[in-house]
């Protein structure tokens, strides 16, 4: 994902959603205040992309870092809006140790904010196995070796997923579901294959 966000100039965005697929989800939603705690990560959603949810969440989190004085507001901020300050920090030291490696193979990050596209087909390029079509005559999606995915009820994608998405990760409950979900185009697919191909 990160070779391939250098390629496509979001190399800035794709660090901070690496990191976040590499730590544990910070959102909390205890039993007792489920819609509260969802009514809360409202402002982190994106219609399209739950991994644009990331995004929106980290600059949240960059900001109140800015402006919270001390340790105890910042985890005030955190727990205010049903958010884990340990899982918080360990995402951005994992974020700090991803951007220490591109900066020793002396890769420069974006400056300008890169667009959906991009980013997508840099993740696409580590999640091809996560991806998965809208099956026509029922509400599931067919993923690889026929396996028929759900997409949560707390998803924001839950009924505007589109006809082709990938996940973050896919997971067995009661049900196989696709978690963190964003909307693709096949010919990503198509273009992502040939060219890792020729690698």
């Amino acid at each position: 994902m990160i070779v391939a966000a250098k390629d496509e100039g979001c190399l800035r965005e794709v660090l901070v959603i690496a990191a976040a697929l590499s730590s544990q989800d910070p959102r909390e939603r205890p039993q007792e205040k489920i819609g509260t705690a969802d009514a809360a990560h409202q402002k982190f959603a994106d219609e399209k992309s739950e991994f644009l949810g990331w995004i929106k969440l980290w600059q949240w989190y960059e900001q109140e870092l800015e402006h919270k004085k001390s340790q105890r507001k910042l985890v005030q901020a955190c727990h205010a809006n049903f958010l884990s300050a340990l899982r918080m920090r360990e995402w951005r030291d994992i974020h700090t140790q991803l951007h220490s490696l591109v900066g020793e193979l002396n890769w420069r990050l974006n400056d300008l904010p890169a667009n959906y596209d991009a980013i997508h087909r840099a993740l696409l390029t580590g999640l091809l196995g996560n991806i998965g079509c809208k099956s026509e005559d029922s509400g599931h999606y067919l993923g690889a070796r026929g396996i028929k995915l759900l997409i949560p009820p707390g998803s924001p994608l839950q009924k505007k997923a589109g006809k082709w998405l990938m996940a973050g990760e896919i997971t067995e409950t009661t049900k196989l579901y696709a978690r963190c979900v964003a909307r693709i185009e096949p010919d990503w697919i198509e273009r992502i294959g040939a060219h890792l191909l020729k690698r």
